[in-house]
């Protein structure tokens, strides 16, 4: 099994967009009601603004290959381009997916590895970001990468306001 890691480009936004939307469907679908999760996927996974979010020097995207073929995906911000906490001393992960046919071979971690190869580069102090108080998987995984939860805050989701954790990595 062969892995790299590759940014993505504006050119590869039809794979990012299909990839975006299958692996929310995966990981909520199951958990909202139909039109909340179209809602959102219409909403952050439209061709616009992904392009918009792709094209911002201060956001980062990268696939996750295996054996050339795309498993996953990662989403880091920097500056003003956090979703939440704006501090420059920081780096957002704002989105770590991996497709269910390729859970279990730690991808995750792989990705998340990237993020901290990020951090290193920006020079920050810290990593953080927002989960679901419902996903105890990704809560676990990152507990165990040392994030410590720190606040709360609101995510909506369609007509839902869920909380998500807000955990941080300190890097200093």
């Amino acid at each position: 099994m062969k892995v790299t890691i590759e940014s993505i480009s504006t050119d590869q936004l039809d794979p990012l967009q299909a990839l975006c939307i299958a692996t929310f469907t995966e990981t909520y679908g199951s958990q909202n009601t139909k039109s909340d999760l179209e809602n959102y996927l219409e909403t952050n996974f439209n061709s616009a603004q992904l392009k918009k979010e792709l094209e911002n020097p201060q956001s980062e995207y990268y696939f996750v290959k295996v054996d050339g073929a795309i498993a996953g995906y990662l989403k880091v911000n920097v500056g003003d381009a956090q979703t939440e906490i704006k501090e420059q001393n920081g780096l957002e992960i704002e989105r770590i997916y991996v497709s269910r046919a390729y859970q279990g071979k730690k991808l995750g971690q792989a990705l998340f590895e990237k993020a901290m190869e990020r951090a290193r580069f920006h020079k920050t102090a810290f990593l953080w970001l927002g989960v679901w108080d419902q996903n105890t998987n990704a809560i676990g995984f990152y507990e165990r990468n040392g994030f410590k939860t720190f606040d709360t805050h609101v995510f909506q989701l369609g007509d839902d306001m869920q909380t998500d954790l807000m955990m941080k990595l300190e890097l200093a």
